[in-house]
Protein backbone atom coordinates (compact mmCIF):
# COMPACT_ATOMS: atom_id res chain seq x y z
CA UNK A 1 0.00 0.00 0.00
CA UNK A 2 2.89 2.35 0.76
CA UNK A 3 4.30 1.86 -2.75
CA UNK A 4 0.93 2.81 -4.25
CA UNK A 5 0.79 6.02 -2.20
CA UNK A 6 4.39 6.79 -3.17
CA UNK A 7 3.52 6.20 -6.83
CA UNK A 8 0.69 8.74 -6.69
CA UNK A 9 2.87 11.30 -4.93
CA UNK A 10 5.60 10.91 -7.55
CA UNK A 11 3.03 11.11 -10.34
CA UNK A 12 1.60 14.33 -8.91
CA UNK A 13 5.10 15.77 -8.60
CA UNK A 14 5.96 14.86 -12.23
CA UNK A 15 2.71 16.36 -13.54
CA UNK A 16 3.65 19.57 -11.78
CA UNK A 17 6.85 19.70 -13.87
CA UNK A 18 4.97 19.57 -17.16
CA UNK A 19 4.89 22.75 -19.22
CA UNK A 20 1.28 22.91 -20.37
CA UNK A 21 0.46 24.77 -23.60
CA UNK A 22 -1.42 28.04 -23.45
CA UNK A 23 -4.91 28.38 -24.90
CA UNK A 24 -3.47 30.38 -27.81
CA UNK A 25 -1.03 27.55 -28.60
CA UNK A 26 -3.82 24.98 -28.46
CA UNK A 27 -6.03 27.00 -30.81
CA UNK A 28 -3.19 27.64 -33.27
CA UNK A 29 -2.18 23.97 -33.30
CA UNK A 30 -5.78 22.86 -33.80
CA UNK A 31 -6.28 25.28 -36.69
CA UNK A 32 -3.01 24.14 -38.26
CA UNK A 33 -3.97 20.46 -38.02
CA UNK A 34 -7.43 21.06 -39.51
CA UNK A 35 -5.91 23.16 -42.29
CA UNK A 36 -3.30 20.54 -43.13
CA UNK A 37 -5.95 17.80 -43.13
CA UNK A 38 -8.04 19.84 -45.61
CA UNK A 39 -5.03 20.47 -47.84
CA UNK A 40 -4.09 16.78 -47.80
CA UNK A 41 -7.69 15.78 -48.49
CA UNK A 42 -7.95 18.12 -51.47
CA UNK A 43 -4.59 16.95 -52.79
CA UNK A 44 -5.57 13.28 -52.68
CA UNK A 45 -9.00 14.07 -54.13
CA UNK A 46 -7.48 15.74 -57.19
CA UNK A 47 -4.74 13.13 -57.63
CA UNK A 48 -7.35 10.36 -57.44
CA UNK A 49 -9.55 12.06 -60.03
CA UNK A 50 -6.65 12.73 -62.39
CA UNK A 51 -5.33 9.17 -62.13
CA UNK A 52 -8.82 7.72 -62.51
CA UNK A 53 -9.46 9.81 -65.62
CA UNK A 54 -6.06 8.94 -67.12
CA UNK A 55 -6.40 5.21 -66.49
CA UNK A 56 -9.95 5.14 -67.86
CA UNK A 57 -8.73 6.82 -71.06
CA UNK A 58 -5.80 4.39 -71.38
CA UNK A 59 -8.09 1.38 -70.94
CA UNK A 60 -10.77 2.87 -73.19
CA UNK A 61 -13.40 2.92 -70.47
CA UNK A 62 -16.06 5.56 -70.03
CA UNK A 63 -15.51 7.90 -67.11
Amino acid sequence: MAKLVEFFHETKREIGKVTWPTQKEIVMTTVLIIGMALVAGLFFFFVDNILGFTISKILGMRA
